[in-house]
């Protein structure tokens, strides 16, 4: 290819895009915002799908790598009520070697085994988008907080969901999609609170109502980590100043009284500094206009809830996408995006959809019988 490869944010599509790239010897570089691989939690399990996630790995080259990191017997699913009566219970691991069809791995172990695969200094840490500025040919400037700027003719947004790269593109904002989760957990939960951890089972729990819901996870090593859901107006979460997170805790513990003590375990004996999480998508079918030199991969490019399960699966998917669709077109950049990008819009719109959907299913008046019956379609 004749310019090398701008990413900015090295998030899972980033890293597989660069990984990719990588080993066809194309130059490429990561601009990432924080400091470091570990300047903050990566969040909880993450399924790789055999559709769309493992095929990313497969291609990256690093599927042994990536089975060795899987956790056996965590893909289990449980969905109960209110009062924890048990509705729906598969226990996972049919297949292989108990990783099941869609594996769980760990989404800071997935994150550093893509950046441990990418050439020493391919990842340019602590180097936060302030400006882009469009140039001519395709070309686009890009300033950072450190004072580093530069341009460059390929510019990949691969930064999230508040994207700065995005509005290159399309003017398109995240909206709230009317509900917010708390982020809470057990750090010795197996332990400490038995009752909790037997009605979580091996894997993840969903219990769930018309407008609320816990969503928890058992680590093998006795971790309990769970979502705290509510179907809320946003301005309801506002907490007494925007980092007091703390401060909407009590205020979702009252949200579930006469819930079962070994659920509400989950949120009043938390010892996990709480973390608001209000959720956002972009519109259904969001797509843009062949812009020269520049595109998005993952949440950058279709945020959606995770109500699908496929945001990181298909930010994965489009990272090796990409990546194809570059090297099939090694003298035509605008080519390679062009296809690139029509692959996209169809694979990320239907997606979209389904999370739309079953968000509703989740949080809806037929829940939990409407979340039994679509795992019970899955299954």
């Amino acid at each position: 290819m004749p310019t090398p490869v701008t990413i900015i944010g090295a998030g899972p599509g980033g890293l597989v895009l660069a990984r990719i790239l990588s080993l066809h010897d194309v130059p490429v570089a990561i601009h990432e915002a924080e400091a470091c691989v570990d300047a903050r939690p990566q969040g909880g399990l993450l399924d790789l799908h055999e559709d769309s996630g493992q095929i990313a790995i497969s291609v990256a080259g690093l599927f042994e790598a990536f089975s060795a990191l899987v956790r056996p017997g965590e893909d289990a699913k449980r969905i109960t009520d209110r009062h924890g009566r048990i509705l729906f219970d598969d226990p996972g691991g049919r297949e292989g070697d108990g990783g099941g069809a869609r594996p769980e791995i760990d989404r800071g172990d997935l994150r550093r085994l893509l950046i441990q695969s990418l050439p020493e200094g391919t990842i340019r840490w602590g180097q936060k988008l302030v400006s882009i500025q469009s140039l001519e040919n395709g070309r686009h400037q890009v300033d950072f907080t450190d004072g580093s700027t530069f341009e460059t003719g390929l510019l990949v947004g691969a930064d999230g969901a508040w994207s700065k790269v995005r509005p290159l593109l399309s003017d398109a904002r995240p909206v709230y999609e009317g509900v917010s989760f708390v982020e809470t957990g057990l750090s010795d939960g197996a332990s400490s609170h038995p009752a909790t951890a037997d009605l979580i089972g091996a894997g993840t729990l969903m219990a769930l109502e018309q407008g609320r819901g816990i969503l928890a996870h058992q680590y093998a090593d006795g971790r309990l980590h769970a979502y705290i859901a509510l179907q809320r107006p946003e301005a309801w979460f506002a907490p007494a100043t925007p980092d007091d997170h703390e401060a909407v805790l009590p205020r979702f513990a009252a949200e579930f009284d006469g819930w079962a003590p070994e659920l509400k375990a989950l949120i009043v004996e938390s010892d996990l500094p709480p973390r608001l999480r209000p959720i956002h998508a972009l519109p259904v079918g969001h797509h843009w206009d062949r812009t020269p030199g520049v595109t998005l991969l993952g949440d950058a490019a279709h945020l959606m809830s995770p109500f699908a399960g496929v945001g990181a699966n298909l930010a994965l998917l489009d990272g090796v996408e990409l990546a194809r669709a570059l090297l099939d077109h090694p003298n035509d950049v605008e080519a390679g995006l062009a296809a690139y990008e029509a692959d996209l819009f169809p694979r990320s719109a239907a997606a979209a959809e389904e999370s739309a959907a079953n968000l509703g299913r989740f949080f809806g008046e037929d829940t939990p019988g409407s979340v039994v019956e679509l795992f019970s379609r899955r299954g």
